[in-house]
């Protein structure tokens, strides 16, 4: 079962880590390579169910990511990121 399932009582309560978001991508990884070996097999209907969790762990992925910048962006500081994005605080 996916990491990404969590009972609607702990929802909002977890803590992202760095092996949680390691985690994902691992399971993200192994979901690809079945997906991928179901499609060579021609067992396309078989996907559906992996492709259905891999979107909710991207969609989930790409919230944190989202979540993330946005802390980001409330720092102080002027921050460069890795692709040239610069993000700082908007005086208001």
């Amino acid at each position: 079962m996916s990491i990404v399932f969590v009972p609607k009582k702990l929802r909002g309560k977890a803590k992202i880590t760095q092996e949680t978001i390691q985690q994902l991508l691992d399971e993200n990884d192994q979901l690809v390579r079945c997906i991928t070996e179901y499609m060579q097999k021609g067992r396309a209907v078989e996907c559906v169910q992996y492709q259905q969790i891999l979107h909710r762990n991207i969609v989930y992925l790409a919230t944190i990511a989202d979540a993330s910048e946005n802390v980001l962006c409330n720092m102080p500081t002027r921050i460069t990121y890795s692709n040239g994005l610069t993000c700082k605080k908007i005086q208001k």
